[in-house]
């Protein structure tokens, strides 16, 4: 004998031969493939979160190598213009100030027939 009767712990229609402890058939198959269709969703999303991540990983690691290697070449490059800078201040404290006038005439001379040639151009 088959009995209907509704299941008030997991809100669903039984259908039992002898009592609530023996399904039949019922609504809680539903239930399990709705749930079994949103766990692949979430590992569907899970999955492309991870890949996102290692991606994410990979360019922070990268752009870190990328700055260190900037840090290194602005470091040389401020050691060489602060060598530069001292040169430059022995010069204009010795004897050769009027050298260094020359060269600094020179130098304005230079870009302002740049600034014309390109001008004209």
């Amino acid at each position: 004998q088959l009995d209907f009767y509704f299941s008030h712990s997991a809100d669903v229609l039984c259908l039992t031969g002898e009592g609530p402890g023996n399904y039949v058939a019922s609504g809680y198959s539903a239930y399990e493939e709705e749930n079994e269709h949103l766990q692949e969703g979430l590992r569907a999303k899970v999955s492309a979160l991870k890949h996102l991540s290692i991606d994410i990983g990979t360019e922070v690691k990268y752009q870190n190598k990328m700055l260190e290697e900037m840090d290194s070449d602005f470091d040389s490059t401020g050691g060489l213009l602060g060598a530069t800078i001292g040169r430059v201040k022995q010069l204009s404290r010795g004897s050769q100030t009027k050298l260094l006038c020359y060269m600094l005439l020179f130098c304005l001379f230079v870009f302002i027939v740049l600034y014309w040639f390109i001008r004209l151009r």
